[in-house]
């Protein structure tokens, strides 16, 4: 049953490996598009806030290219030097994007606060009309294309469990609130002429991002440095133990970790002295199965002990519905 399994696990890895690498390599085709728009439209129209657009989007080109890159070199096989595989290089480029859309967050409100208190013209003289006027168009057209590309790269994310996409997809998303951000503002400042608008719109927009990375950040440094699987994913792996109790005495030191989209569990297994290793392998094969039923993406070790003779209290914890101690 395992072999089954273990077959089953490699196609739908493939698959997801696939999927995550056309999406990634969409992100950077999305990205040059609106570099070479908006460096285009900026320097026709003479603008430095489009040019300074075409900037971020630069960032958010290099970002989408770590990404893909990432999931490419995940997706590889376990090698001599790489014995678990490759999935920390996924943790490792959602951790550097999430300080990216940090960074980002911060100097937008640098920038925000350095106008605020140095000042800008107050009002919108007439001549700046046209260039707002394409300003408005470029930023809703930036908002709408990464609004679709953020929102398939977050959709394939949460399938593949890759936080190297989402990392991604929130650097595109913050995008799309930068972008929607300015364009309102800018709308409002065509409507009434009071400029400040613009920074208060751009001050609140890097507060949304930064919230957004702060989540990102401590996520991939959590799996980067071996952060044991969440509570609730720990108390499933016990409970699908704990439902074959009467077949064992006790488990114990059961650790958990994740790397990239893939997890990793090993447990010491306490059974009856008169357990057979026929029947210890079989019971292994068989909890291993009922775990990736769970949990499709896992490696797990079992190491197997006999019961030192008082087994009968270690099983009457699963029994009362306790999760027995690590």
């Amino acid at each position: 049953m395992p072999e089954l399994f273990s077959r089953t696990r490699n196609v739908q890895k493939r698959s997801a490996d696939e999927e995550k690498q056309k999406t990634a390599h969409l992100s950077v085709l999305s990205n040059i598009t609106l570099v070479l728009m908006k460096l285009s439209v900026g320097f026709a129209v003479g603008s430095l806030a489009i040019i300074s657009e075409a900037i971020h989007s630069g960032i958010d080109l290099l970002a989408a290219v770590i990404a893909y890159i990432s999931v490419k070199k995940a997706s590889e096989p376990p090698d001599e030097i790489h014995e678990f595989g490759h999935g920390k290089f996924e943790d490792m480029s959602g951790f550097f994007e999430a300080l990216l859309i940090f960074a980002a967050a911060v100097l937008i409100m640098y920038e925000a606060i350095m106008k605020l208190i140095h000042g800008s013209p107050t009002l919108l003289n007439e001549d700046l009309f046209g260039l707002f006027g394409i300003g408005i168009l470029v930023m809703g057209i930036s908002a709408v294309i990464n609004f679709y590309v953020s929102s398939r790269l977050m959709k394939v994310a949460k399938e593949t469990e890759s936080i190297a996409l989402e990392s991604d997809a929130w650097h595109l998303r913050t995008d799309v609130y930068t972008s929607a951000g300015i364009m309102a503002g800018l709308v409002l400042i065509k409507l009434t002429g009071i400029l400040i608008l613009d920074q208060l719109f751009a001050f609140g927009v890097a507060v949304i991002i930064m919230h957004a990375a702060y989540e990102l950040t401590v996520r991939s440094f959590g799996t980067l440095t071996d952060r044991k699987l969440s509570d609730e994913e720990e108390n499933r792996i016990k409970e699908i133990l704990c439902d074959h109790a009467t077949d064992f005495a006790n488990f114990h030191d059961l650790r958990t970790r994740r790397s990239g989209a893939d997890r990793f569990i090993d447990l010491h297994l306490v059974v009856a002295k008169d357990t057979t290793v026929e029947e210890a392998h079989d019971l292994s094969d068989h909890l291993e199965s009922d775990i990736l039923l769970a949990f499709p993406r896992t490696s797990i070790t079992i190491h197997i002990e006999p019961c030192k003779g008082t087994c009968w209290e270690c099983t009457s914890l699963c029994r009362k519905g306790n999760s027995p101690a690590k």
